[in-house]
């Protein structure tokens, strides 16, 4: 009967790792966009839980909660993603990278950083155009104006655009 333990380790090691304190939490890592992020995420948690709760337990639907929900998940989407370009974890493609030279590599990851930067802008140009043409359009359930959302949509560019430039 061979059982797989995990490594022993003695009573001293193991009693000393009790007296060491908590390690040192550095929260400077983070910026305004995660924290945004992290708001809003909580936000939706919280109305998605609403939802379900008027919907199951109380048999009577909050009917305003799927909209909002929907759009803080937009907010979510978009503030995060700004996170994503600041600690570039987007989706790239980089086998090319490995056997490009070094120039050349370096080279290419400029042009997509520049085209990047390039439709960041315009994305965040064309929101605005957006904005400014839905204007006071009410939203279907909640009598606020649509141009809040394109508001959040325009300011997650924004984040993106300024996390590229100075990435």
């Amino acid at each position: 009967m061979d059982t797989h333990h995990a490594p022993e380790e003695t009573v001293e090691a193991l009693a000393a790792s009790f007296e060491e304190g908590p390690p040192e939490v550095d929260l400077s890592v983070y910026k305004i966009e995660d924290w945004l992020t992290l708001v809003l995420f909580w936000i939706l948690c919280a109305v998605v839980f609403l939802q379900f709760f008027t919907r199951y337990a109380l048999n009577d639907s909050a009917s305003w909660t799927e909209e909002i929900a929907r759009y803080l998940l937009i907010f979510v989407v978009f503030i995060g993603s700004a996170m994503c370009v600041r600690l570039d974890h987007h989706i790239q493609v980089d086998l090319l990278y490995r056997y490009l030279p070094r120039p050349v590599g370096r080279m290419l990851a400029t042009m997509v950083d520049l085209l990047r930067i390039t439709f960041l802008g315009y994305a965040l140009y064309l929101t605005w155009q957006v904005m400014q043409r839905v204007g006071n359009q009410p939203m279907t359930m909640i009598d606020w104006p649509m141009s809040v959302i394109h508001g959040f949509v325009m300011v997650g560019f924004g984040f993106m655009l300024i996390r590229a430039v100075l990435l």
